[in-house]
């Protein structure tokens, strides 16, 4: 039986098949490149906890130093309580294993856990990286929050007095070139060195960025991006939303509670 080639059923029939064919290249070629970019991920993700501590690391080097200088990767709860402490290289889901993977910190899904609205506050984790570096510790928090056009993300490192910042790295997806999108630059990033989460008197007041500039005393300050206030008010929101979730570990294991 011949075809009309010329026909509207020929045409929509031709047009199907070849949206099945390239649906299915496409479905192939992203299931092969999934592990690449997994992988891809992963060693960024160590770049910027080792960045925070500042640790310099290429790509190649990244699962090396970050097993070298993370010491303990912790789970947390709402209240500051410890679920799951590992030690070690991260593994992979297919060596691990479901549950085992559920359990490393360096695994959990950060942005689920601030966004997903399903979630309880007894059913959210919170990772935290304690690190080590020329024997002294440091507590490295995950950040994530939202910007001008899109999300913003970053990781803060504590030294240990669980209180004053040793480091900081911010990222985003689609800031504004020159504008929000300098938060991953080291004029902005590094200002945040030594500023303190707590004041005086033990309270946590987190770190604000300061539109017109902050005050040079000020150790809860820094200064905003000129041109780039969304992005730098979303900044402050993330510092203040994120690291108070783990005032009440800080609180347990530090000398904060007694000031």
């Amino acid at each position: 039986m011949a075809f009309n080639k010329e026909s509207q059923g020929f045409t929509f029939l031709f047009a199907v098949i070849m949206v099945v064919v390239v649906a299915t290249v496409l479905a192939v070629a992203a299931m092969g490149l999934k592990g690449p970019q997994d992988e891809n991920m992963k060693q960024e993700k160590m770049q910027n906890v080792l960045g925070s501590i500042q640790v310099e690391s290429t790509r190649e080097e990244a699962g090396a130093k970050f097993s070298e200088y993370v010491k303990k990767r912790i789970i947390l709860d709402s209240k500051g309580n410890v679920l799951s402490e590992i030690e070690g290289s991260v593994k992979t889901l297919s060596f691990d294993g479901k549950e085992a993977y559920d359990q490393d910190a360096f695994n959990i899904d950060i942005k689920k856990q601030y966004r997903d609205k399903s979630l309880s506050d007894e059913q959210k984790r919170f990772p935290l990286f304690i690190c080590e570096k020329d024997g002294n510790p440091y507590y490295v928090i995950p950040l994530v929050g939202t910007g001008l056009w899109g999300p913003i993300w970053g990781f803060i490192a504590l030294e240990g007095d669980m209180n004053t910042i040793f480091g900081a790295t911010f990222d985003h997806k689609t800031e504004t070139p020159g504008l929000g999108a300098e938060i991953n630059q080291g004029w902005f990033e590094d200002p945040f060195i030594g500023d303190k989460i707590f004041d005086d008197a033990g309270n946590f007041v987190s770190v604000k960025v300061v539109k017109g500039g902050a005050d040079p005393d000020d150790q809860h300050g820094v200064d905003a991006i000129t041109g780039g206030t969304i992005t730098s008010n979303g900044v402050t929101s993330m510092l203040e939303n994120t690291l108070k979730v783990y005032v009440p570990y800080f609180k347990k294991n530090s000398d904060i509670a007694s000031i």
